[in-house]
């Protein structure tokens, strides 16, 4: 199964309580996306990348990956200056449980369903770059997030290396509010004594994107 990125991340999954908030990026209003001239487009590797999201509720924690349908980065004189993803809502899965667990197919279809992220109405989530910070040493890419209706703009830590023809950006863990994005199943924002049934806002993602120049 194709896997990947971001995202951008989607993306995404059972979100829970949990006592420590990892590098929670802000979420901020779309901004423009940077229009790219002159550059080197390289399109992204989806059978070797990945996003990785993890989310937690009382007690438990679940864990998987989102696959990516398409991607370009976009590259000038060895620097990153844009780029675009797109993800596979229907690619959603978990892989905390053994795939014959018969709760991992209910959990990945409660996921795709309309409780979560409407997979069927709403199959891709995009990513578009619209800054990219670079100060010593350390390289930033903020970037429109769009899951449903509602985009919103991210901030994400990266390191970027090329080997041989080979592109990686890869994340630090990240998490991100899955209520900004209108995904609000079990949110003790919106709903009154979820007990056991409450699922944490914020779910954490990392990612690791290869392209392969040609």
């Amino acid at each position: 199964m194709k896997k990947v990125i971001l995202v951008f991340a989607v993306l995404f999954g059972v979100m829970a309580c949990k006592k420590d908030t990892v590098n929670k990026v802000e979420v901020t209003e779309a901004r423009d996306v940077i229009e790219v001239e002159e550059s080197e487009a390289v399109l992204v590797d989806a059978e070797h990348s990945m996003v990785v999201w993890k989310g937690f509720k009382p007690g438990k924690e679940h864990y998987g990956l989102i696959g990516i349908s398409e991607g370009t980065i976009s590259l000038k004189n060895g620097h990153i200056i844009g780029g675009s993803f797109k993800f596979d809502m229907n690619s959603i899965s978990n892989t905390d449980m053994p795939k014959d667990d018969p709760y991992n197919e209910k959990l990945v279809r409660h996921l795709k369903s309309s409780d979560f992220f409407d997979a069927r109405k709403y199959p891709v989530a995009t990513f578009e770059i619209t800054d990219i910070n670079e100060e010593g040493g350390d390289l930033n890419i903020g970037g429109n997030l769009t899951i449903k209706e509602t985009t919103k703009n991210i901030n994400i830590p990266v390191a970027m290396v090329e080997n041989n023809g080979v592109v990686t950006l890869k994340s630090e863990v990240f998490t991100v509010d899955r209520t900004d994005f209108d995904v609000r199943y079990g949110s003790g924002k919106f709903f009154d004594n979820l007990k056991d049934n409450l699922i944490n806002d914020e779910f954490e993602l990392s990612f690791e994107v290869k392209a392969t120049k040609h």
